[in-house]
């Protein structure tokens, strides 16, 4: 048989009696989505599995053709565990891959395991079980991410560091507050999956095409079977939603915007007139001409992957856009962008992790950039309030003198004489200097999430038995 024949032969038997040709090469090759929905096959398999104990219990196929089907399943799984997923195009997908391989396996009886299903309803429950996989697998990552930040955290609540606005100078705050302003934007990624696979788990298995099916399925019973809270409510949403994706996609651009901000802080930091930090050299590269570059080459790629999960996410949104109900094929469409995006955000979990877990923190560095930049101006202005009664935007005026005389000195603030304090406001006296410290400064900020030492110790604990590793 010519090879157009034997594609004759496959596309009629899988498509049935309304097809009189086979397809061309352009619609072969539009229309498989085996090269990349071979990574369901694992959940094809346990939805099938599910689907056919229930065939069985419900007696809509006979108990002895139900114990073969789910037999031949099992050794279509272990042909795949150990050879990987065969990538036929004429067979277009996972499911009619798997159905084909059953055949050849068991014969006849393996037409009875499409009964009463899908491909619309198969493939909703197949994807949605992946991504819920998914959630529990960045879930994963994310908690090894925050035991990392509260473990370096809890090394550093006292070193201090400058806290920037505007990437300039603000005031002083400790490392360890730094460090688990990321352990809370972890946190809020967490419950953002979370939600997501809360939404999520629900079953569309037996759904069918889009309006049900009329034989007597127990629609609880694959549900239960397959760990989803319950069935799906409406066939015909139950084989159009994707909304279980998008919302995977959102919480992974999120998640992904926030680590780029932290791989952009330790870019910064790693930098020579920084040397706030040094990067491990298992996440960094060097120069192929310049011998004395080490790069932060790692962070630099968490960077750029968050505008290519932010691209995923936007696919689609815009492949979603505009379809009428139910079932369209650009929906076939749906999986690249949700499979690319968990492997870039797995990869930037653990890239940051590792950053943060291995980094070396120049905390000596850190202090004297805090003490240079002035991050004690706020202070002196708060000590003119508190102290000497003065209106704070007098205060403010009063300091901003000040730290133009020390900056005219090339001085910190606390190393002004009180002489020259004085010559600029004659209410300042020598207690002034207790508040111009840096360790003073810190210290003062103990309100509730505040960075004084005191708070971090109190949030890292907090932290601490929130994950377990107490």
């Amino acid at each position: 048989m010519s090879e157009r024949e034997n594609s004759k032969s496959v596309s009629n038997t899988m498509w049935g009696g309304r097809f009189s040709d086979g397809p061309s090469a352009i619609m072969r090759e539009i229309n498989a989505s085996i090269p990349f929905d071979k990574a369901l096959w694992r959940q094809d398999i346990a939805a099938s599995k599910a689907h056919v104990a229930m065939l069985g219990v419900q007696g809509i196929v006979s108990a002895e053709d139900a114990r073969a089907i789910s037999t031949g399943l099992d050794q279509v799984a272990a042909e795949y565990e150990a050879n990987g997923v065969p990538e036929n195009w004429d067979l277009e997908d996972i499911h009619m891959t798997t159905e084909s391989r059953l055949a050849e396996l068991i014969g006849p009886v393996a037409g009875r395991l499409h009964t009463a299903r899908s491909r619309n309803d198969q493939v909703a429950t197949d994807f949605r079980l992946w991504v819920r996989d998914a959630c529990d697998q960045v879930d994963a990552g994310l908690a090894m991410l925050q035991k990392a930040l509260v473990t370096r955290a809890g090394e550093h609540v006292d070193s201090i560091m400058p806290g920037f606005t505007h990437l300039q100078t603000a005031q002083p705050v400790t490392l360890g507050h730094h460090l688990m302003a990321y352990y809370e934007m972890a946190a809020r990624d967490r419950s953002r999956f979370a939600a997501a696979r809360a939404r999520m788990n629900l079953c569309p298995l037996g759904a069918a095409a889009l309006a049900g099916t009329g034989f007597p399925i127990d629609r609880d019973m694959t549900a239960k079977a397959l760990g989803f809270d319950g069935p799906t409510a409406n066939s015909l949403d139950s084989v159009s939603d994707r909304d279980f994706a998008l919302d995977y996609l959102m919480a992974a651009a999120q998640c992904s915007l926030h680590l780029s901000r932290l791989a952009e802080e330790f870019i910064i930091w790693a930098s020579q007139p920084f040397g706030f930090v040094a990067l491990p050299d298992s996440l960094s590269t060097g120069s192929s001409i310049m011998p004395q570059k080490k790069n932060p080459d790692a962070a630099e790629l968490v960077r750029g992957h968050s505008g290519r999960i932010a691209g995923c996410l936007t696919a689609l949104m815009m492949t979603m856009k505009g379809l009428p109900l139910a079932y369209s094929k650009d929906m076939q469409d749906d999986k690249p962008p949700v499979f690319e995006a968990a492997g870039l955000l797995a990869l930037s979990i653990a890239a940051m992790t590792g950053m943060v877990a291995e980094t070396t923190f120049r905390t000596e560095r850190m202090r004297a950039a805090a003490e240079l930049g002035y991050a004690t101006a706020t202070d002196l202005a708060d000590w003119l309030v508190r102290e000497a009664n003065i209106p704070f935007r007098e205060a403010h005026h009063i300091t901003g003198s000040a730290v133009k005389l020390a900056e005219s000195r090339g001085v910190a603030l606390d190393q002004l004489p009180l002489a020259d304090l004085q010559a600029i406001d004659q209410r300042i006296d020598d207690r002034v200097f207790a508040a111009l410290s840096v360790e003073t400064s810190v210290a003062a900020r103990a309100s509730h999430g505040g960075t004084a030492p005191s708070e971090v110790l109190k949030r890292v604990a907090q932290a601490r038995a929130a994950l377990g590793m107490e």
